[in-house]
């Protein structure tokens, strides 16, 4: 299997990677009058962006750009006067400019495909004007690159897991994954622009965008009076990835009282940095822990935060052992969370705790109440311990538990107990997966070749 390293350079040979959420972008387009699109900074939204754009030959109003930003800033309305769908990159920037497609959809009505707009922010954390389109804006996330879109495949894992567990888990073939590349995997994350580097040039990004992050989007969206202790807080998490969040722990580590953590805390979330992982089924036992777990919503930022590199990652150290385990799940509920925000219907992601410290590292539950849950292990074996928590889960929640999944560094897929399998971890990404375009070559337009890649 390519690593992820030659992986990169096959995607600068063969032009943009092809990202799934574009597809369905393309679709809610026909459906949905205002469509946003949220995401970490630098993730791939103006690529996105720019895509449809082309396939619909309309021009894309940037933001960022601070001519543009000047020039609209007093005159929101003239933005709204040209083609559909209106393409505005980074529209958080002039946030007014949504009461001016507000007053359009009260002009020409409510239809399909008016706006395409994208924001490195949540729109709930914008200042009121932005909440103008309250109940006429499907909003969609946009996470880091997967797996399978940096290999050009088309994941189908979780998909294919719901609809046919005992199949899918017999039909997986032996994985050939070593602990070495699941390092690689876990450094590399997902940004685009950090896929690809030396350690060394890859760190460097990393500290930079963690920098930019803290001095320009988060001062921008609230005023931070303790810069330090942000960038602080947002290390701290990194190193109590998949664990409980305790705030009051967390204010003390860095010097801050519990309140300001928490609106700390709550701005990195804002800003796509770190993602809260809500504890689920709390009404199924009375002693189920309420308390969320905390990600951070890229594996390579976390492992950069930490100091840690692959060739740190694949030692025996105590505690680089225990570090590896947490970024391995990172690196899981992160290729799940993409695998589902790409399916039609709504999806609730969670974990569930008992006070008795039985586990499920992510439960995934699908509309219509079937759940299948999963455990993540940094070891080649399952033991019967590490099904604990998923047996009990199993027990509670009767005939609509589909399947419970230990994911190892192993190799091996296998059924351990009634719908308990173990599976690799990279059966993410290899079960259910197909190439997207059978590997032929992407030409770019001539009109892609400044396109920002934020």
């Amino acid at each position: 299997m390519p690593s992820p390293a030659s992986l990169a350079g096959m995607a600068g040979e063969y032009g943009l990677v092809e990202r799934r959420v574009s597809e369905l972008l393309a679709r809610l387009v026909g459906e949905e009058p205002v469509i946003a699109l949220h995401g970490p900074r630098s993730v791939g939204k103006s690529t996105v962006l720019w895509k449809l754009a082309d396939s619909r030959q309309v021009g894309v109003i940037d933001l960022d750009d601070v001519e543009t930003r000047e020039a609209l800033t007093g005159n929101p309305r003239l933005v709204t006067a040209g083609a559909t769908p209106l393409c505005i990159d980074e529209y958080q920037r002039v946030p007014e400019i949504l009461d001016a497609i507000k007053a359009r959809l009260n002009r020409d009505g409510t239809r399909p495909g008016l706006a395409v707009i994208t924001g490195s922010t949540r729109q709930d954390a914008l200042p009121r004007t932005a909440q103008a389109l309250t109940g006429r804006l499907h909003s969609l996330t946009i996470w880091p690159l997967s797996q399978g879109e940096q290999m050009g495949l088309r994941e189908g894992f979780l998909e294919a897991l719901r609809d046919d567990p005992e199949q899918t888990v017999t039909q997986a073939q032996p994985s050939e994954a070593t602990r070495e590349e699941y390092a690689e995997r876990v450094c590399a994350g997902g940004l685009p622009l950090a896929r690809g580097r030396s350690d060394a040039a890859r760190a460097r990004w990393f500290d930079d965008y963690v920098r930019q992050s803290v001095d320009r989007d988060a001062i921008e969206l609230s005023q931070v009076r303790q810069r330090q202790a942000l960038s602080d807080l947002l290390s701290y998490l990194s190193a109590q990835a998949g664990q409980l969040v305790n705030v009051t722990k967390a204010a003390d580590a860095v010097g801050l009282d519990r309140k300001t953590a928490e609106a700390y805390l709550k701005l990195l979330e804002d800003l796509f940095l770190v993602a809260r992982l809500p504890a689920w089924g709390t009404e199924l036992r009375s002693r189920v822990s309420a308390r969320a777990k905390v990600h951070l919503v890229d594996s390579g930022l976390a492992a950069r935060l930490l100091r840690l590199t692959a060739s740190k990652l694949v030692g025996f150290e105590p505690a680089v052992i225990t570090e590896f385990g947490r970024l391995l799940e990172t690196l899981v509920v992160g290729e799940v969370r993409k695998q589902a925000s790409w399916l039609d219907e709504p999806v609730a992601l969670g974990h569930w705790r008992t006070s008795d410290d039985a586990e499920v590292n992510l439960v995934v539950e699908f509309d219509d109440g079937d759940v299948v849950a999963f455990n993540v292990r940094a070891n080649e074996r399952a033991t019967a311990p590490d099904f604990s928590g998923l047996a009990q889960l199993r027990d509670a929640l009767g005939s609509r538990f589909r399947a419970g999944v230990v994911l190892t560094t192993g190799s091996r897929s296998y059924g351990f107990a009634d719908r308990l399998h173990v599976m690799p971890i990279d059966s993410l990404w290899q079960v259910g997966s197909f190439p997207i375009g059978g590997r032929t070559r992407v030409v770019k337009p001539a009109t892609w070749t400044t396109m920002p890649q934020d």
